[in-house]
């Protein structure tokens, strides 16, 4: 039986933050079913490196307001294609899918070939809240660049009044 709070918090989830292997964690769109969430990841779809193979990772559910609600450990399984699981889940999950290129069942047809489909599912009691922010140093881009300062033709000065 899953903690009340993350079942809860699940029922809601549409991203969550998921962390596999201690890598930093990833926003990725998610859809509940049966007290788990069902991601989808590979080409064409959002990356997800690590969760495919992974046994287990760290789910962390946050609220309209922001902030984290809950952080718990998942056990990770994938949804093996035209299973029965995945006959239930790929049609729910290309349906809600936003942006879908082509109807839900080509979609489907798609992950079945290219993605992986995975199911994380509570697998132990909720992390405590911490003091901590868990707010990570931004990862370093070749499209970052120091700013610089604006540029002024002239010298602004106050306005004066008469």
């Amino acid at each position: 039986m899953a903690d009340p709070l993350v079942t809860e918090a699940l029922k809601k989830a549409a991203v969550a933050w998921v962390s596999v292997g201690g890598e930093p964690a990833r926003a990725l769109w998610c859809l509940p079913i049966d007290d788990a969430l069902y991601v989808v990841s590979g080409p064409g779809e959002q990356a997800a490196p690590g969760l495919a193979d992974a046994a287990e990772a760290r789910v962390s559910l946050r609220g309209d307001h922001g902030g984290r609600i809950v952080t718990w450990p998942a056990k990770v399984t994938r949804v093996e294609p035209h299973s029965e699981e995945w006959t239930v889940v790929a049609p729910q999950l290309a349906t809600k899918r936003l942006n879908a290129p082509g109807p839900a069942t080509a979609l489907a047809e798609r992950w079945a070939a290219e993605c992986a489909v995975n199911r994380l599912a509570p697998a132990g009691d909720p992390e405590p809240p911490g003091d901590e922010s868990e707010a990570a140093p931004p990862r370093e881009s070749p499209a970052a660049r120091p700013a610089k300062r604006p540029f002024r033709l002239h010298r602004v000065r106050g306005a004066t009044r008469r």
